[in-house]
């Protein structure tokens, strides 16, 4: 084929995937759908006419030279990858990261269990041998949830379901691939059969071997982007180029799963792309990104569905039957997973509760596409497999993918409607009502300013109020007509619209570059859980996912080890700045959502509601601002820093935008707006650099301002700043133990802390110590010290107190009234 063909066939293809966006919408068929059947017609189509010879225009021919070009690699190697970055590049891994267990368990053990359950349903039938039957298992155990998905998405499915399904389909894809390889190899001739121990050694070799080869390569690209900071176009080639380079490195170089590399790479540039480039150049890249999969997805299905005719060449009514085997097969192995082991997740409270509708809908809509006719393929071109399992293996798989998206894939709206997913609950009914009629009166009210302003002809505007007021009084009565909405439901209603909007007024930051994309993507994640647990549990998961949001996770309570036990301090330092930041955003965004509710949501909800949303707002930013103060005390100075960057910052953006209106309003040249843009440029990306979180300063700082070290001169501290060691504690964390050897002295530098002695208990606040008595009288520990609030501890240990306690009179002073309210004897201690 030459080039000048090649190039017809690709323009002609991107025509069909134009059109096919259109008709799916006009049909109301999935999109997938639409390309598998157009694929398919052509297909026929050509070998018809190249049957009958009778050419147009030699299209059959090149249609059937077209065909023959096309290979398994093309869809493995080409453009597999671009799909599958793609869909890491866009998942919510924080989000995510709550649902590990039902998304890991729904992907690996639902191909598991379909492989052997289609593989042993298919045996009694055939005359494959088992090892063919489990291959062709795994080729038809991997699904395409596209369709379903996009369908939940339109009706507002709870969230959590919809990233469940997603995660699940893009892990089930690099499982069934990993499968399929392995008993490949037992029905290739030629090749030995790997054994038991080949198997357990060289299973978890491949998954573990392609997460580290999709980790690294991500990284190295990620070093890379910092050296193209100036370039942004370089960096898009450079991310274009790494799905590519790591599936090629880990299936052709090391021998590992490519398929999981791939997603790996994609994971990790998701994860830490945002906090290496700036807001616009990571939004150009996931545009971009989104372009090259949309591409790479139609081409799959419909160069896909070209080939099908060609596999189904030769098909018998005895492959029907079969076909029907791996259906029901399928269908049983789906359902034992939705209806057995969802359920059993669901009671461990590991995963959502899936309503019954979901799950008919999540096992209709589990379609097959192109990664079971790429796997099929695969199969019919190696030159090692048996003719017989060739065409078995061809035949069942497309047949098989032919049933689930001209059957399911047709009737699946019709299926979503049948279960009622499609319709509004009486409460959104009710809720429509009435925001149809707060908004035709704010509609009225714009309408007669205009026509005032326009001064426009009194019959008309007469004859036209008359209309709208027909209008109107109509939504009013239907309105009042409606059920009426109890306030319970009408304050959930009210928080799942103030989360929205706090989702919102995030995303507006972003693009007016006020926060990163990193932390962006953070507060985002923080805002889908708010709106996913008000949605279900009303105003008490509303207050208990804020106050998550405010919540020291895992990470930082690893960093806060590695700082405690090793002095690895950077992971530390990145994460409170990180959550310095994040509380100083969301304070400001907490007090400007008032003003929406007294704008929006009391016209619709009512003043009670309205006050009630009020209060609880409040409380969120009072527990906002304590996590903000606890900071403060904890790392004086660093807060202050941060709020003077988020002023610049606001100060270049505002200025930025007077420039733009000034050029668009004729007032100012290209030339000069061009040269302004590129002042401005250079200054924002100074006041994009965050301030540097030094722990060292930050706990010199605490020293100085420590009440027992206050009156040390400079030169005096400076070594006592060296010696004491910051370390920072949680709630609940146990600091001294009854019957410890006592071994250090505690300064509480922020925070605060509970002694227990003997069943009586007292608080230590900032200012105060323990530890120094049992210290002193060499005596067993008789108290337990446990931490009540995040707290900032310096610590000194016995020889240096010692020697501080010689020389500091403020120091000796302080530990003589801790001894005498508690009734302990310290003679010795020194004058």
């Amino acid at each position: 084929m030459d080039v000048i063909t090649l190039v017809g066939i690709v323009a002609a293809l991107f025509i069909v995937i134009s059109l096919s966006e259109p008709l799916a919408d006009r049909t109301r068929l999935p999109y997938t759908v639409v390309l598998a059947i157009i694929g398919g017609l052509i297909g026929s189509a050509a070998i018809y006419l190249a049957e009958h010879g009778s050419g147009v225009f030699g299209l059959p021919l090149t249609i059937e030279n077209f065909e023959i070009s096309i290979r398994a690699n093309v869809f493995l190697y080409v453009l597999l990858p671009t799909l599958l970055f793609q869909v890491s590049l866009g998942l919510n891994l924080r989000r995510m990261a709550d649902d590990w267990v039902p998304i890991l368990v729904m992907a690996v053990l639902a191909v598991v269990v379909a492989t052997f359950v289609i593989g042993f349903a298919l045996t009694p039938f055939t005359t494959l041998p088992l090892v063919a039957c489990l291959m062709l298992g795994a080729i038809v155990a991997t699904t395409d949830p596209s369709a379903v998905v996009s369908i939940f998405r339109n009706i507002a499915a709870p969230q959590r379901l919809t990233r469940i399904v997603e995660g699940e389909s893009l892990l089930n894809d690099a499982a069934a691939i990993a499968l399929f390889g392995f008993f490949l190899t037992y029905v290739m001739l030629g090749v030995p059969n790997p054994t038991l121990r080949d198997a357990l050694v060289g299973f978890p070799v491949l998954i573990f071997g392609g997460l580290g080869t999709g980790w690294v390569l991500a990284r190295i690209c990620l070093s890379l982007f910092a050296w193209l900071g100036r370039f942004p176009l370089a960096q898009i080639s450079l991310s274009v180029a790494l799905p590519y380079v790591t599936y090629l490195v880990a299936d052709q170089l090391l021998g590992v799963s490519g398929v999981i590399a791939v997603v790996m790479a994609g994971m990790t540039l998701n994860y830490l792309g945002p906090g290496r480039l700036s807001p616009g150049n990571w939004s150009n890249l996931r545009e971009v990104w989104d372009v090259l999969a949309h591409w790479a997805g139609a081409l799959i299905f419909l160069l896909a569905a070209l080939l099908v005719p060609r596999l189904l060449a030769d098909i018998q009514w005895r492959d029907v039957a079969l076909i029907g085997v791996v259906v029901a097969a399928a269908t049983a192995a789906r359902l034992v997973m939705l209806y057995g082991v969802l359920p059993l997740l669901t009671a461990l409270g590991l995963s959502p509760r899936v309503d019954r509708p979901y799950r008919v809908a999540i096992l209709w809509g589990g379609l097959r596409g192109a990664v079971t006719l790429a796997l099929a393929l695969a199969v019919t071109e190696n030159l090692r497999v048996p003719i017989d399992i060739k065409r078995e293996v061809g035949i069942l798989a497309t047949g098989f993918t032919l049933f689930t998206l001209l059957v399911q894939g047709t009737t699946l709206r019709w299926v979503i409607s049948l279960l009622g997913l499609d319709k509004l609950t009486r409460l959104d009914r009710a809720l429509s009502n009435q925001v149809i009629a707060v908004a035709l009166q704010n509609v009225r009210e714009e309408v007669a300013d205009t026509t005032k302003r326009h001064e426009l002809t009194r019959e008309i505007v007469r004859s036209e109020a008359k209309r709208f007021a027909e209008r109107l009084d109509g939504a009013m009565g239907k309105a009042e007509a409606a059920d009426e909405i109890p306030d319970r439901d009408r304050i959930t209603l009210g928080l799942v619209a103030l989360a929205g909007r706090e989702r919102d007024m995030i995303l507006d930051s972003f693009r007016e570059q006020l926060i990163s994309a990193r932390l962006a993507e953070q507060m985002l994640s923080d805002a889908d859980r708010l709106i996913e647990r008000t949605r279900t549990g009303g105003r008490d998961e509303y207050r208990a996912a804020g106050r998550m949001s405010l919540a020291r996770g895992r990470w930082y309570q690893l960093a806060v080890l590695l700082h405690n036990r090793m002095r690895l301090s950077r992971l530390l330092s990145r994460l409170t700045a990180d959550r310095f930041e994040i509380l100083l955003n969301q304070r400001l965004q907490l007090r400007d959502l008032h003003g929406y509710i007294d704008t929006k949501i009391r016209r619709i909800h009512g003043r009670r509601v309205a006050d009630l949303l009020h209060e609880l707002l409040r409380r969120r930013e009072e527990e906002t601002q304590s996590a903000i103060d606890g900071l403060r005390l904890q790392y004086p100075g660093y807060a202050e820093e941060i709020e003077r960057r988020f002023i610049r910052r606001t100060s270049l953006r505002l200025e930025e935008r007077e420039y733009e209106v000034l050029y668009e309003d004729g007032l100012i040249g290209r030339e000069l707006y061009t040269t302004l843009k590129q002042e401005l440029g250079g200054k924002r990306k100074r006041a994009e650099l965050r301030p540097p979180l030094d722990l060292a300063v930050q706990k010199s700082e605490l020293v100085r301002q420590f009440p027992l070290f206050a009156n040390m001169d400079e030169e005096a501290r400076r070594p006592l700043a060296r010696a004491l060691k910051a370390r920072y504690v949680h709630p609940g964390e146990v600091l001294m133990r009854k019957g410890d050897i006592p071994r250090e002295v505690c300064f509480i530098a922020s925070g605060a802390v509970e002694v227990e002695t003997a069943g009586h208990r007292h608080k230590l606040g900032r200012g105060e110590m323990f530890g120094q008595l049992a210290l002193l009288t060499r005596q067993m520990r008789r108290t337990q010290v446990t931490a009540i609030s995040h707290s900032t501890l310096l610590v000194l240990d016995e020889a240096l107190f010692r020697r501080l306690l010689a020389r500091n009179e403020v120091l000796r002073a302080a530990v003589r009234e801790s001894a005498r309210q508690r009734g302990a004897d310290l003679t010795t201690l020194p004058e």
